[in-house]
């Protein structure tokens, strides 16, 4: 019998994921409507001329457009396997976008960002994850703890789980911390092999009881060809680096070279992840 992954409230076949361009839209910011204080780039919800909310993420906040590479691979990367991640689009910044705004912290941030910055679709109604409340299966534990080893997210721990809660099912946010190789451009090849030691601190690791089924079957899904499709996505404005005398094309290239190689080696991280869950329980 033919397996089926659920994406986008549809049921697709292995071959329809296969088959599947990855896009994203592009929306104009219109109006701001509020910070989240408790991020420490300023993330803030704001609506677009779709007449959508957004959780806006900034080019001009934290690590800038680094975090905004690694929120789209890793979110991406995450829908590609079928699990739970809000829509992404490009979001784009007038220049006079901010001007008006009172607290300078956040017009200064405002202005910072003009042109192209991301968003993530607004889960109005969704509550914050809390591993006490609710409990995980195995196997979706795993599949997330997987994700998390490949793309070396260090940010999604008992202390922010930065996953969500609605409509009853389980959604990941906020992958701007994986991928942070980038931020030491000239040793990236360090951290291809990398075992991701902080696995250990994964809050769904204690549940992960299937990586090795995880493993087999995502490995089946992020073909070169897919992968190359989603690090395409990646707009040449947010590849121009101080510092960094490589194309955007080249930029590319070493993105979809590390996640490649990495995903050759998987059973490093998976192993890593294994050990480190028998410590737990």
């Amino acid at each position: 019998m033919q397996p089926y992954f659920f994406v986008d409230s549809k049921f697709l076949t292995f071959e329809d994921i296969m088959h599947n361009k990855p896009s994203i839209r592009t929306v104009n910011v219109t109006r701001y409507l509020q910070p989240f204080r408790e991020g420490g780039s300023l993330p803030a919800l704001a609506e677009a001329d779709d007449d959508l909310k957004y959780v806006l993420k900034f080019r001009g906040a934290g690590h800038g457009v680094k975090a905004l590479i690694s929120e789209l691979l890793g979110g991406e990367i995450a829908h590609t396997l079928g699990l739970k991640v809000p829509e992404l689009v490009f979001a784009n910044l007038d220049e006079a976008f901010g001007r008006t705004e009172g607290d300078e912290e956040i017009q200064d941030l405002l202005q910072s960002s003009r042109g192209l910055n991301l968003g993530l679709h607004f889960l109005s109604g969704a509550i914050t994850f809390d591993p006490v409340v609710t409990k995980v299966d195995a196997k979706l534990a795993s599949q997330i703890v997987w994700l998390d080893a490949f793309i070396e997210n260090i940010d999604r721990t008992f202390k922010n789980t930065n996953m969500l809660i609605w409509q009853k099912e389980l959604w990941l946010i906020d992958h701007g911390a994986c991928l942070y190789f980038h931020h030491s451009w000239a040793t990236w090849k360090n951290h291809v092999k990398d075992p991701f030691k902080l696995v250990k601190d994964h809050v769904l690791l204690p549940q992960a009881s299937l990586l090795e089924e995880a493993d087999s079957a995502f490995k089946k899904l992020l073909t070169e060809e897919k992968l190359s499709d989603i690090v395409a996505l990646i707009p040449d404005d947010w590849l121009h680096w101080k510092g960094v005398k490589e194309t955007p094309e080249l930029l590319r290239e070493v993105y979809l070279e590390f996640l490649i190689t990495r995903l050759k080696h998987s059973e490093t991280f998976t192993k890593e992840a294994q050990n480190a869950r028998e410590i737990l329980i």
